[in-house]
């Protein structure tokens, strides 16, 4: 007997796609291939659901932004490739500010995360369980925020970074670094995660000795990155570290003091 579930007849679903019973699908929205729907989701209108994405019961995507700014503006919730929402997990479409709220592709969002308006997430990121993204949060690429963590608005999560769980962030934190401890502070490079995704040696050993002038010489931010700059080869990895932290707005969190 085929379960009762309410799809729009002006939603836009490619072919091979499940959906589960007690369902709703909105007007306005459109789901690729192969994409895995369970029993009891909710997609609203502005949903942009890429192919093959998974998503577990209970998970609610493209609700209005909980912004007292937001007047009804016509605006998405846009999800990857091959990204995965577990149960009740959430994601709100955009707001005027910027028209759209981004995950990207092969992320992992886990159970009861929230990912609010306008937020912009890359690909490869795991958001562990109940973690929270207030409006405008960057996240980039394969960055790691463990679970019950709180992020603040408009703050900047940097590519490769492993932000342990129960973290507070009200600062940006830059890339291929481990935050933890509380207040939350710069503990080291995120070494395992760097070799997992074919970082070399020499790679990582720049990294590290870059992050050591950054947050061990005393010197202020800007004439560390003056020094940086000056003492170490152009490389990918050196630009994003100078490029991020020049263009950090909410300034980057501190190191460590031991205190």
């Amino acid at each position: 007997m085929d379960q009762p579930k309410f799809i729009h007849p002006e939603a836009q679903i490619a072919e091979n796609v499940s959906i589960g019973p007690f369902s709703y699908i909105d007007k306005n929205v459109v789901i690729g291939p192969g994409c895995r729907i369970a029993n009891n989701v909710t997609i609203y209108s502005g949903a942009r659901i890429g192919a093959n994405v998974n998503i577990f019961p209970g998970a609610v995507i493209s609700a209005i932004p909980q912004d007292l700014k937001f007047r009804g503006e016509e605006t998405t919730a846009e999800i990857g490739d091959g990204t995965t929402l577990r149960e009740c997990s959430t994601v709100n479409r955009g707001t005027a500010a910027k028209g759209k709220t981004v995950v990207g592709k092969n992320c992992l969002i886990m159970a009861y995360s929230h990912v609010a308006h306008d937020c912009r997430v890359g690909n490869n990121v795991i958001i562990s369980n109940a973690s929270q993204l207030a409006g405008e949060v960057e996240v980039d690429d394969f960055a790691i925020i463990g679970g019950g963590s709180l992020i603040h608005q408009f703050c900047h999560l940097g590519a490769h970074i492993m932000l342990q769980g129960g973290a507070l962030v009200n600062k940006d934190i830059p890339p291929f670094v481990k935050a933890a401890r509380e207040p939350i502070s710069y503990t080291g490079v995120n070494t395992v995660g760097l070799r997992r995704r074919g970082y070399s040696s020499e790679a990582i050993a720049q990294i590290q000795e870059i992050y050591t002038v950054l947050y061990g010489s005393g010197k202020l931010v800007s004439e560390a990155l003056d020094i940086i700059e000056k003492t170490f080869p152009a490389t990918p990895e050196r630009d994003a570290i100078v490029n991020f932290v020049r263009s950090s707005e909410r300034g980057i969190l501190r190191g460590y003091t031991g205190n």
